[in-house]
């Protein structure tokens, strides 16, 4: 919002399903607003360009978080199935169990040399909107399927909110929807390789 502008209005903060990190969520209003042209973000009728320049940094960020989640929640599970003891022994001893953190595991540290070249690219102003947008869509559907796939390792202690990875579950599902959908990812990547 800008400052000292007639007819602009927030309504209270809304709630979310997940953990709001640090982010508000509110709807604005505005009605007959009229900016000074210093209030224009890249020139008349341009500002959408400009934000549009900035998706693929949003995107990668989003990317790293959500590799960065799946790294901690796989970190948490690991330790709680040396610790839990069902059928007489830990469950990390459970071959069932081990198969699940490897595949876990690999899926990681494959995401994490993507990202690192994605973040790479960033650096040298080589990312483009594509390798961006696999980046977000690829990582956040990781951080989902781990979150999952911890959640079940946890049992029944998954779904208390005293542990941490029952948070982790909730708070995974929004990284698949800002940013952009995951859905409208898929439709970026799929432009670039038909155009291209």
């Amino acid at each position: 919002m800008y400052d000292g502008l007639r007819g602009q209005s927030a309504l209270v903060s809304r709630p979310k399903v997940a953990r709001s990190f640090s982010q508000d969520t509110a709807e604005l209003f505005f009605e007959d607003v009229r900016l000074p042209k210093s209030a224009l973000l890249g020139g008349e009728n341009h500002g959408f360009y400009c934000l549009m320049q900035e998706l693929p940094q949003e995107r990668l960020l989003i990317a790293v978080m959500s590799l960065a989640h799946s790294e901690w929640m796989f970190e948490e599970t690991r330790k709680y199935v040396k610790e839990r003891k069902a059928f007489g022994k830990t469950l990390a001893n459970l071959q069932t169990v081990q198969h699940k953190l490897a595949e876990m595991k690999t899926d990681i540290c494959v995401g994490r040399a993507f990202i690192d070249q994605c973040m790479k690219m960033h650096c040298e102003k080589r990312l483009d909107s594509g390798m961006a947008s696999m980046a977000k869509y690829w990582a956040t559907d990781l951080q989902n399927k781990v979150a999952y796939d911890c959640v079940q390792l946890h049992g029944g202690s998954g779904f208390m909110w005293e542990y941490p990875i029952a948070k982790a579950y909730v708070d995974a599902r929004v990284q698949t929807i800002y940013g952009g959908a995951n859905e409208i990812m898929k439709e970026l990547i799929a432009r670039q390789i038909v155009s291209s």
